[in-house]
Parts: structure tokens; sequence; C-alpha cells
């Protein structure tokens, strides 16, 4: 049986070395999103995204996924010490190359900062879904005029870089460009 590729570690909120949660969050106070639904890949311990969003008054929703057990279990103690928290952030622990469409919500946007950063030869002994395949499964679930964004300083944004590009030539996506060190891709409507 084949053991799931997770990552033995955790991130803590660094903005010089990864701003992209950051900027994510400027992007929607900016554009005053409000009430949306938000996909989020690799939530770091910080958990950033999820709790402003549940304090800044936008009625806004974030449903994050973390590879890292230790970040799965410092949401868990968020959750535990503000219950309020779990009526707009909600975290599971897994292996986004696994993630099925009829268990996923309609979005409105989808962060895949880190895609390709993790992904490797072990994902492919339990049968994990490609970078542009768990792409594809996130585009098939947002709502018209949704959007997926890539982190520019990301090691591995040439793999981001190819999904955004399969979005366009294989899902009618646009090239929205570069918001601060996030690259978007807009969904028709």
């Amino acid at each position: 049986m084949a053991k799931l590729n997770y990552w033995n570690a955790t991130w803590s909120l660094d903005e010089k070395q990864c701003p992209c949660d950051i900027h994510f969050l400027d992007y929607l106070k900016e554009k005053a999103v409000k009430g949306k639904d938000v996909f989020h890949m690799g939530t770091g311990n910080h958990h950033i995204i999820g709790l402003e969003t549940a304090k800044d008054g936008s009625g806004n929703h974030v449903f994050g996924i973390t590879a890292s057990k230790e970040e799965y279990d410092d949401y868990v103690k968020l959750l535990i010490d503000n219950a309020r928290l779990g009526f707009s952030y909600k975290c599971y622990f897994g292996d986004i190359y696994q993630i099925d469409r009829r268990l996923m919500p309609d979005l409105d946007f989808a962060t895949l900062f880190h895609i390709g950063e993790y992904r490797t030869a072990e994902n492919d002994k339990y049968g994990a879904l490609t970078d542009d395949e768990m792409t594809f499964v996130l585009a098939d679930k947002l709502r018209p005029g949704g959007e997926i964004h890539f982190y520019t300083g990301s090691f591995a944004y040439d793999k981001g870089l190819a999904a955004g590009k399969a979005l366009v030539a294989k899902r009618g996506f646009t090239d929205a460009g570069i918001y601060k060190t996030l690259h978007i891709f807009r969904k028709g409507k």
C-alpha cells in the first residue's frame, strides 16, 4: 500500500520570502470582494487567509487544504479556541492531487500558489492527479468569472504558468495579468 506524500514540516508567515497570501488578501480588499468562496492551497501554520477573511467583514468563505499534519493541528487548535471561525473557514488535511470534483463546492477563487512544489513520483504510486488534472478539477468548479491565482515567486512557477496556459487552451480562460506576485487566470462569464 502506498503512503501519502505529505509535507512533514510547517510554514510560518514570512512575507519577505513568500508574500503570496498577503498579496491575495490585498487583492480581495482592493477589489472589494464580498460574499465569495475561496479554495486555498497551502494554508501555512499561520492560516492568515482564513483568519483575516473571518474577521474582515467581507462575508467571504475559505476552504483550505494543507499537506502538513502540523498545519492541520494548528487549525484544529484555532477552531477550538475560536468556534466562530468555523462558520467562514474550513481547512482539511490531504494531498491536493487527490481532490475529487464530486466533493468540491462551487468556487469564485482558487489559489494554487504552490502547484508543482511538492508533487513527486510518490504521488504517482497512488494514482494522484497531475498538475493540469488537479487544476482542471478546480477550474470546472469555478463559477463564471471566477479566478485561479498562481504565485510568480514559487520555485515551481513554471508549472503554475504551464497550468495557466492549459486553462486558456483547454478551458477558455483568459490571462488576466499580474497583481503584485500573483498571476491571475479568469474563467469566462
